[in-house]
C-alpha cells in the first residue's frame, strides 16, 4: 500500500485477471495508523476496498463489507510495511482434496450478531465469539480444533460516545475509558477463542478471570479490536485433508519477545530453514506471515528490565510491534508481515504467537 487507502495492487490483478474477484473471501492487513481507538485508517482502508471490489461485482460496498471480513491492524512501525494479504476460495478447494497427504489451507469464516456496549469485554461477548469461531470451522469444514492453527478476530470496541449511549440507558461498559475496554474485548475474543478451540474450561471464563488471570490463554488467536465494526468479524485458517491447494499453515506459541526459537520451529514445520535469514527461493514460499505480541506485565524481557510499560511518549503497544517486527522480519527478510500488539490472553503473557503460510517447495 502507497497509504491507507490504496488497493490500486488488488485492482490491477483483478484486471489482468489474475485474481478473480468473485473468489475473494477475507482480506487481513496492516496500515500505518496508531493502532488505538482514534484509527481510522482502517475503516478507511475497508471503505476503498468494498468501494473497489464493488465495480468489479456489481454489489453494494455495504454488500460486500457484510460477507468478506476485512480485519486489519493498525501501526507499521519500524521496519514493518504497510499491505493485505487477500484469500480466494474456489468451490473446488473444499472437497475431494489431499486425502492422506497431510491436508491444505483451509479457510472458514463467520460474522457474529452485533455485540452490545454492556457485553463488549465481558464474559457474555467471549461466548459470543466462541460460537462464531465453531460456526467458522463449519464454515471450512475443520472438524476437529487441532487442525485449526489460526484464528483472526475483530471485535468492535467502545469509545466515549458508545459508553454514554450505554449509561443514558441504565446499562455499563465494562470501562469508560476506550484503551482499557479496547484490551477487555481482545481479551474477550481471545478466550472466547480458546474456549471454542478447547483450550480453556467453560468454567473458568468468567468476568473476573478476563485480564486478571494470564494462565488463561489461546496459542491460536488473534485479536484486533476497533470502532469500524459493530460485530465479531472471525476467519479461522487450518489443514484439512479435504481440501486442495499449494499452501499450508503452521504455528507455533512465542513464550516472550525475544522467542526466535519460535519463528524458526514454525518455518521448520513448513519445511523451510533460516540460517539465520530465509533464502530468496524459501522467501518466494512466504504466502503469509502473522503475529501477535505483548509487552509482559511485570516489566521484564527473561531477566532484564524492560521500559516499555513506563513510556510516556510512546505508547507500550507501539514498542512491541516496531520490537517484535523488527525480531520477525529479519528471519523472514520481508517487512510485509502482520504485527500485532494487544495479545491479551493470546499466547503466554509477555509472548504471542506466530503463524505462517507458505507453499509446497514444488509451488513454489
Amino acid at each position: 500500500m502507497a497509504h491507507p487507502g490504496d488497493v490500486s495492487a488488488l485492482d490491477a490483478l483483478i484486471n489482468s485477471g489474475a485474481v478473480d474477484a468473485g473468489r475473494i473471501v477475507a482480506v487481513i492487513g496492516k496500515t500505518e495508523g496508531n493502532g488505538g481507538v482514534n484509527d481510522f485508517t482502517r475503516g478507511y482502508f475497508t471503505q476503498s476496498l468494498m468501494q473497489m471490489l464493488s465495480g468489479h461485482l456489481q454489489a453494494s460496498p455495504a454488500e460486500l463489507a457484510a460477507r468478506i471480513p476485512c480485519i486489519l491492524s493498525g501501526g507499521t512501525e519500524g521496519v514493518l510495511s504497510p499491505h493485505y494479504v487477500v484469500f480466494c476460495r474456489a468451490p473446488a478447494q473444499a472437497a475431494n482434496g489431499n486425502e492422506g497427504k497431510g491436508g491444505a489451507l483451509a479457510i472458514g469464516l463467520a460474522f457474529s450478531a452485533p455485540t452490545a456496549v454492556e457485553q463488549i469485554g465481558r464474559a457474555s461477548h467471549a461466548h459470543q465469539v466462541a460460537r462464531a469461531v465453531r460456526a467458522a470451522m463449519d464454515d471450512a469444514g475443520l472438524d476437529d480444533p487441532a487442525d485449526v492453527h489460526f484464528v483472526q478476530i475483530k471485535t468492535p470496541c467502545i469509545t466515549v460516545a458508545r459508553a454514554e449511549q450505554a449509561r443514558a440507558c441504565g446499562l455499563e461498559p465494562v470501562s469508560g475509558d476506550p484503551n482499557k475496554a479496547m484490551a477487555h474485548a481482545r481479551a474477550a475474543g481471545a478466550l472466547g477463542v480458546a474456549l471454542a478451540l478447547g483450550e480453556i474450561d467453560e468454567a473458568a471464563l468468567t468476568d473476573a478471570a478476563l485480564l486478571s488471570d494470564m494462565a488463561l490463554y489461546s496459542e491460536r488467536a488473534s485479536v484486533s479490536s476497533g470502532v469500524e465494526i459493530s460485530c465479531n468479524e472471525v476467519i479461522v485458517l487450518g489443514n484439512s485433508p479435504r481440501w486442495r491447494g499449494p499452501y499450508r499453515i503452521a504455528h507455533r506459541p512465542m513464550r516472550d519477545a525475544l522467542d526466535i526459537g519460535a519463528v524458526a520451529g514454525a518455518l521448520s514445520d513448513l519445511g523451510l530453514a533460516a540460517s539465520p535469514q530465509l533464502g530468496q527461493d524459501a522467501l518466494g514460499r512466504i504466502a503469509g506471515v502473522f503475529v501477535k505480541c505483548e509487552p509482559q506485565r511485570n516489566g521484564r524481557v527473561r531477566a532484564s528490565r524492560h521500559t516499555m510499560l513506563d513510556d510516556t511518549d510512546i505508547n507500550a503497544q507501539r514498542h512491541i510491534r516496531g520490537a517484535v517486527g523488527g525480531m520477525v522480519a529479519g528471519v523472514i527478510g520481508d517487512g510485509r508481515i502482520f504485527v500485532s500488539g494487544g495479545a491479551e490472553h493470546q499466547g503466554p503473557d509477555g509472548g504471542g504467537l506466530i503463524a505462517v503460510i507458505a507453499s509446497g517447495a514444488q509451488d513454489a
